[in-house]
């Protein structure tokens, strides 16, 4: 069946043109994916395709079609996303109420969005509607790119080596200097953790104090190439180092007040990498995933013990959420990008190939985002 077969008969010739790219992309994940079982008893139901270029949107899924007057059985959150050269908003419905084309610099989070210059002398911030809520400038006191954490909105300052907390009005309520710049940052639970480049991990408490200081060591060339809290600030994931490179895993104890964590396990990775890597919790903080050479490593805190996953290609994208016991990755290798899908603790129940030079992955609760081209898909994670 061709591409244009398939939809010749919902799309009108006009409309068509815009999803050639795009649908060929998530065509092949609609039928190796959504047409079955993945893994068992876990199904992923096609609600709709929507392209950025056109703005048209194609139910997959009729009961979820506005005729049929039935409730989307998800929030109907804008989710924010990038792909290509679009950017904005996608709700559950498959309708996009903001879709730009990318002009200057964006800041792009769940709450709140932004354009500016390489050297912005102010940045205006916008909800997910849109509408213009505030401007953060240098008379201000202010100077920095934003950042969305942990409910909550930052500026890194130009040299990134300055975190400034803001009000809801992007006002400052403090700022914290590092001797050395940032690499990776996350927040939880009113903290915040940060790596930097010469390989010092650190955390500040809601006013800005720093209340743990850590220099994991260990390595030829020291340097934090990523970090991340549990979502109660009591485990944190350092990848640290080059020659070699490790991933440690750190939980509180002692009074909470005072910010005392110990390293309870660690491992080397090999040679690692010389760039940022991805690491998150995931599972209601029952796992620890990050990438390591080769594919994905994945930590369960409970019974302290690490596996790993071989993947082919480089980890483009990756579910940090991994609810109902599953979780999805993007990657690629020259001339091909893959869907996987990997069934908790670590056994790999999917492979859908496809072909783009760009994509998306985000997931929402049993909600999945899928990108490539300029075409948008998104599936329903159930259970049957």
């Amino acid at each position: 069946m061709s591409v244009g077969g398939a939809y010749g008969g919902i799309v009108a010739k006009k409309t068509r043109k815009y999803w050639l790219s795009g649908t060929l992309i998530l065509f092949v994940v609609y039928i190796v994916v959504a047409a079955r079982p993945v893994p068992r008893e876990t199904i992923m139901v096609p609600q709709w395709l929507i392209s950025l270029e056109s703005g048209y949107s194609m139910s997959l899924n009729p009961a979820e079609s506005a005729e049929a007057g039935e409730a989307v059985p998800v929030e109907n959150v804008p989710a924010p996303f990038r792909l290509g050269n679009h950017f904005g908003y996608v709700d559950a419905r498959g309708t996009l109420p903001i879709n730009r084309i990318k002009q200057r610099n964006v800041f792009l989070s769940a709450p709140y969005w932004a354009e500016y210059d390489d050297a912005p002398e102010s940045i205006e911030i916008l909800d997910n509607a849109g509408n213009s809520l505030f401007t953060i400038d240098e008379s201000g006191g202010v100077k920095g790119y934003p950042l969305y954490l942990d409910g909550r909105l930052f500026l890194i300052g130009k040299e990134m080596n300055t975190l400034t907390a803001l009000d809801g009005g992007g006002n400052p309520l403090w700022s914290y200097d590092f001797a050395a710049p940032l690499t990776c940052v996350d927040g939880a639970a009113g903290f915040v953790l940060t790596g930097s480049l010469d390989g010092a991990v650190e955390i500040l408490d809601q006013n800005g104090k720093r209340f743990f200081f850590f220099e994991p060591g260990g390595s030829r060339i020291s340097g934090i190439l990523g970090c991340a809290f549990s979502r109660d600030g009591s485990r944190l994931g350092i990848i640290s180092g080059i020659d070699d490179q490790r991933f440690l895993l750190l939980e509180r104890y002692g009074d909470p007040a005072r910010g005392e964590f110990r390293v309870v396990y660690h491992e080397f990775l090999e040679d690692g990498y010389r760039r940022p890597v991805y690491i998150s919790f995931i599972d209601n903080d029952n796992q620890v995933i990050f990438e390591r050479q080769g594919g994905l490593g994945i930590y369960d805190p409970r019974d302290r013990v690490s596996r790993t996953i071989p993947l082919d290609g480089t980890v483009l994208a990756l579910d940090t959420e991994g609810g109902g016991g599953i979780f999805f990755a993007i990657t690629a290798r020259p001339g091909q990008m893959e869907l996987v899908g990997i069934r908790l603790p670590g056994t790999i129940v999917l492979k859908a190939p496809f072909h783009s030079d760009h994509t998306f992955l985000r997931r929402s609760g049993s909600r999945l985002y899928l990108g490539g081209g300029n075409v948008l898909a998104a599936f329903e994670l159930g259970k049957r």
